[in-house]
């Protein structure tokens, strides 16, 4: 019987349950197995990944990377800060935490080791400066990612924080890297990380060369360094690698400078300044005299620069420097700026390649300055073709043609109010604005100039006071915030030919339309019935008139078409400037300028007064960018006393017209 109930409870025991909470998960780090690779390397340095320091965690993240697999998986997690130390045995576990517990995982394999309370563990959480250290370990193997996200970060990690550690796993990721885009930026760091860091002066010199002109900033960015100096100064003959010896006195190097840098360098004392002489001589007048000296003799300075010496020797004063022993110091020593970079060839060659870049960095910048000079030419001519076409064959001043660009501009608003297609809404917008403008243009004719013919100091008035009114009247509807009126997304960016050279695509569409509107314009004026008669009234309204044509329909033709223009303008230019109520006013000047200065009535110009004004607003600007009001203003100046000398424009009109 004694046997049956032992039998019984054996069995019973054996089939209990065993639960996980009484046999807690082994850890990777303690098992009595002999530790191996990652493994082994966690188990030894386990209370420093706990608790790493910056300072000291860089060769244990080293031997970590080194250590084979799992590495790049406990690196990521460890910077992720899905690591924990379980406080009982200062085992390291991947942690994931899941109510109250935690779920532990084996940091080298990621196998499930059971769960802890939360209690148990302790969130390993490194610093920024840890994780940097981490993140600059894990590119050696995000270069030869699978994922391509992963390269490219690593790419712009290494760009950014690269080494001379990095030169051999870049360089061997290479021959592997499918992308081909990919491949050429491995191939241009690691030329600009040679270039730094490379072993020998043959490798850095080889890497620069190879880069010929380049305008990358980039590679400008890793040229600087190597040709930074400093100032220094030598009892004998300059050390180093010298860039330049330089001779106290001569433009560029003072004597004043030369005597700082010997007090900086803790090679002379501190200058005596005339304040100090004065304080300290008279703190030591005793019986009329200093230092033995009467005060009668000290009437000049090498008198009162003996005295002060006297002192300094019997050490009452402190050590200071009189202008005799400043220049006796200063002639003792020799001075030179000294390359940063210790190796000549290196920054022989460096100094070379800079100098190529800068030559072809002006010229880029050149053809930057033309790019922007021809968009803005573009935008000019656009804005004062209407102007020229109501000025050439009206003879008016309309002071109200910013207004009509304005009220183009708040047409294109409008339409994207209801189509929300912007390429659409803008094909809608330029046809609706030119029949806006012209309708808005005609009633003005047919109202007010029509009224004021050949009283051009009448017609200047009005067409002002209708100006102000019109940017009131956009006040009221539209408000005075600045109102969007945005381009397509095709319009997004810009063309960019290198680091230097670059136009926006919404000033090359802004100049394929001022193109577009050139030769329309051509067509209409030379191949229509329309364009036949705006010529005649043009050259001869009285001539024209007695032919049979009408000149006050005309008239009003004619400033319809130019108010429509300068609507189809006021969108080009709404997609890139601000749309309020004083967008005209910013633009008018210029319009005039443009048409008086090209030649009154005549397109061409119109387009060679475009060129020139915007031409010469950029080149002014460049030579003083931070004023452009002065820039305006010199602009300005120059064609007063251009038209001085050719007060008909640049072409001017002949014949019968010519004498109007």
């Amino acid at each position: 019987m004694r046997r049956l109930l032992l039998a019984l409870a054996a069995s019973f025991a054996l089939a209990m349950p065993v639960h996980a909470q009484e046999a807690p998960p082994q850890s990777p780090v303690t098992a009595e197995a002999p530790l191996t690779g990652l493994a082994a390397v966690i188990a030894e340095n386990a209370k420093s990944i706990a608790k790493p320091s910056r300072k000291t965690i860089g060769p244990i993240i080293a031997a970590i990377g080194a250590a084979g697999p799992g590495a790049p998986e406990f690196l990521e997690a460890w910077a992720d800060k899905r690591l924990g130390e379980r406080k009982t045995d200062n085992g390291i576990f991947l942690v994931e935490r899941k109510g109250s517990v935690y779920l532990l995982s084996d940091p080298v394999t990621g196998a499930l080791m059971g769960e802890a309370p939360r209690k148990e563990i302790s969130e390993i959480k490194p610093n920024a400066g840890v994780r940097g250290l981490i993140a600059a370990a894990l590119i050696e193997f995000q270069l030869s990612d699978a994922n391509i996200a992963k390269r490219r970060a690593a790419l712009v990690a290494l760009s950014r924080d690269g080494g001379a550690e990095h030169l051999a796993p870049l360089a061997a990721s290479i021959p592997t890297e499918p992308d081909a885009e990919i491949k050429a930026e491995k191939e241009r760091l690691l030329g600009l990380l040679t270039i730094r860091y490379g072993e020998s002066s043959a490798d850095r010199v080889a890497a620069i060369e190879s880069f010929g002109a380049d305008l990358g900033l980039d590679f400008r960015a890793s040229l600087n360094p190597l040709l930074a100096t400093t100032r220094r100064a030598f009892e004998g003959a300059p050390e180093g690698n010298v860039a330049q010896e330089l001779r106290p006195g001569k433009p560029g190097f003072t004597a004043e400078e030369a005597y700082d840098l010997l007090v900086a360098e803790n090679r002379a004392p501190a200058r005596l300044t005339r304040a100090d002489l004065r304080a300290a001589l008279e703190a030591h007048i005793e019986n009329g005299a200093v230092a033995g000296i009467p005060l009668a003799e000290l009437d000049t300075p090498a008198r009162r620069d003996e005295a002060y010496d006297a002192l300094e020797a019997a050490g009452l004063v402190p050590a200071a420097a009189t202008d005799a022993e400043v220049a006796e110091t200063v002639a003792a020593h020799r001075y030179a700026e000294i390359y940063a970079e210790p190796d000549a060839a290196v920054t022989t060659a460096a100094a070379a390649a800079l100098k190529s870049v800068s030559f072809k960095v002006e010229a880029m910048q050149g053809a930057d300055l033309a790019l922007d000079a021809l968009s803005l030419a573009s935008i000019y001519f656009l804005a004062a073709i209407g102007l020229a076409v109501t000025f050439g064959v009206m003879r008016v001043i309309n002071m109200a043609h910013g207004e009509f660009i304005t009220m183009g501009a708040y047409t294109g608003y409008v339409v994207q109010l209801y189509i929300s297609d912007y390429t659409l809404s803008i094909l809608v917008a330029l046809p609706l604005a030119f029949a806006v403008t012209f309708a808005a243009g005609v009633a003005m004719e047919r109202l007010v100039i029509r009224h004021l013919v050949r009283r051009p100091l009448e017609t200047l008035l009005a067409t002002f006071g209708i100006s102000i009114a019109l940017q009131q009247l956009f006040k009221n509807i539209f408000g005075t915030q600045a109102r969007p009126l945005t381009a397509p997304e095709w319009l997004d960016g810009a063309w960019v030919l290198n680091d230097i050279v670059g136009i926006s695509y919404i000033r090359i569409a802004i100049f394929v339309l001022a193109l577009i509107f050139l030769g329309l314009f051509l067509f209409v004026m030379s191949r229509t019935r329309l364009g036949l008669e705006v010529r005649a009234v043009t050259q001869n309204p009285s001539m024209a008139a007695s032919m049979g044509i009408n000149p006050d329909k005309i008239n009003m033709l004619t400033f319809g078409l130019g108010s429509g223009i300068a609507g189809i303008a006021g969108v080009a230019i709404g997609l890139f400037a601000k749309v309020t109520s004083e967008l005209g006013a910013d633009y008018i000047v210029q319009s005039f300028m443009t048409v008086v200065v090209g030649g009154v009535g005549n397109i061409w110009g119109t387009l060679a007064g475009a060129s020139l004004v915007g031409g010469l607003q950029k080149g002014i600007e460049a030579l003083n960018p931070s004023n452009t009001l002065a820039a305006q203003t010199y602009m300005i100046l120059f064609i007063i006393i251009f038209i001085q000398f050719r007060p008909r424009g640049i072409i001017a009109l002949k014949g019968r017209a010519a004498g109007d």
